[in-house]
């Protein structure tokens, strides 16, 4: 096991008016910090979902575990095989390696706090899916970024009996 020391000077302080939100209903994600801006010690980002809507496909880190925290309403979680309900205020950790997904339960809204550390430059990846759901980009083009962004997608029977 290794630390990880995070290297910034400058306290991070991002201001809701200020920070960029892309995507709208039923699903939007919200920029908070970057892995540049806290010397790699995370990424943080709000997704906010609306009527059972998905949140990420199944995937996984190899770098990174990543927390997602609830701030209202209802998630379905993937974390390996099991798949959980999460409520206001529950907080759910996926160790690194670890197949995972997120969405709003069926019927329900979500809004999470999703934090990924160590941190790992992402906000040019949600910008590169805000591309895809436009149709600039094909979703084929995910696939060449797996690696750049240490998010690696794969197949969940459990995930896709749960979402049905």
């Amino acid at each position: 096991m290794s630390l990880i020391v995070p290297e910034f000077d400058d306290t991070v302080v991002v201001r809701a008016a200020e920070a960029e939100v892309l995507g709208q209903a039923p699903s939007a994600v919200t920029l908070l910090a970057d892995a540049d801006q806290t010397g790699g010690a995370l990424s943080t980002q709000r997704v906010t979902l609306f009527d059972g809507a998905n949140g990420a496909t199944p995937h996984r880190h190899t770098r990174s575990a990543e927390m997602f925290y609830v701030l209202d309403g209802t998630a379905q979680l993937l974390s390996g095989d099991q798949v959980m309900t999460a409520g206001r205020g529950d907080l759910v950790v996926v160790p690194p390696h670890t197949a995972h997904a997120f969405a709003a339960a069926p019927g329900q809204n979500a809004d999470l706090l999703i934090v990924l550390a160590p941190g790992v430059a992402r906000f040019d990846y949600f910008r590169h899916l805000t591309r895809v759901a436009k149709g600039e980009l094909p979703p084929e083009s995910l696939l060449e970024v797996q690696n750049r962004y240490d998010n690696h997608f794969l197949h969940s029977a459990a995930w896709d009996s749960a979402r049905g």
